[in-house]
């Protein structure tokens, strides 16, 4: 269990005291804390409900650099799964016993909670399409069937974690399902139902910033694993456009009216010029996808490698 945590000392005993203390199937729940440089007393409270195993950082590291951090604390552990939960009491923590079952049964590599926005009392009915819409997009791009992409109460195989790479700095949770689903990862849904409302989101400001970061993280996943959708799209735009004035040329040129129209055709060649160069740019990209992908998998054999011997002891033996 891992819980990614900013100044959460008002809510983290709530978390905490809600995560159950053994689930069938499962020989050992370890409780992993990432203190992403609270200056509250975030740090003792865990401590005070027991929490042995901390990642912490000094400053604020953001939501996708805590989660990475804390995977690799897990998987040096040893952990089989990981379940990733929020320290302001989000998410419902005992229905944690039935995020894991898919993957105990050999079902999923992965489980995503929907929280069936749609029964959010607090999500004003634009942010409920906002998430549906983002859930669309990401499911196109991860050829996935989730209908709550964003939600953060998640359940990972060992397996499945050292074949999945961070990028973003933003939020993590576009950007895995893109990966694992491009990766042929086995991906289901829960549904549950979210806690009241503790506090205000610190990921984002505002509504328009959170819309243009999860927009600026799909658009980049898309490049990266399917780089021919974005510019095979933007070719075939900008070539319409640039025939356009060509094909009205023609006409007016049929009519005995083609003089004067010079100045569309070189309009129309400047678009043609255009989608010349997304199809090119496409190409590259996807070349340079190929290579990413061969990368990765050195990455992969790396974690393998690494996570296989490391294994970090647990606080208390040392004290």
């Amino acid at each position: 269990m891992q819980i990614p945590c900013l100044n959460e000392e008002e809510t983290l005993a709530l978390v905490l005291s809600s995560i159950p203390v053994s689930i069938p199937g499962i020989d050992e729940i370890v409780v992993l804390v990432i203190d992403d440089g609270s200056t509250d007393r975030t740090y003792e409270v865990a401590l005070a409900h027991g929490v042995t195993q901390f990642v912490r950082h000094r400053g604020n590291q953001g939501l996708a650099r805590s989660f990475t951090d804390g995977i690799d604390h897990a998987l040096a552990l040893g952990a089989d799964i990981v379940v990733n939960t929020d320290g302001d009491n989000q998410y419902p923590q005992e229905r944690i016993a039935d995020l894991v079952q898919p993957i105990l049964r050999g079902e999923a590599d992965i489980v995503v909670a929907d929280r069936q926005v749609a029964l959010i009392d607090h999500f004003s009915p634009s942010k409920k399409a906002l998430q549906r819409l983002g859930s669309s997009v990401v499911n196109v791009a991860a050829r996935t069937e989730l209908p709550d992409a964003a939600s953060g109460f998640r359940a990972y195989s060992r397996e499945s974690l050292m074949r999945l790479n961070t990028v973003t700095r933003f939020s993590y949770c576009m950007e895995t399902i893109i990966q694992a689903g491009n990766k042929n990862l086995a991906i289901v849904s829960v549904p549950v139902l979210t806690n009241a409302k503790t506090r205000e989101s610190r990921l984002f400001s505002s509504t328009r910033q959170h819309v243009f970061k999860s927009a600026a993280a799909i658009v980049r996943a898309y490049i990266m694993y399917r780089p021919y959708v974005i510019f095979g799209l933007m070719a075939s735009l900008f070539g319409i456009l640039g025939l356009l004035p060509y094909v009205r040329y023609a006409f007016l040129t049929a009519a005995g009216e083609g003089g004067g129209h010079v100045q569309s055709l070189l309009v129309g060649a400047a678009l043609i010029v255009m989608s010349s160069l997304c199809l090119m740019l496409g190409i590259i990209s996807d070349l340079i996808r190929t290579n990413r992908a061969l990368i990765e998998t050195n990455l992969e054999h790396t974690k393998r490698a690494r996570f296989d011997i490391l294994r970090v002891p647990d606080m208390a033996d040392l004290l």
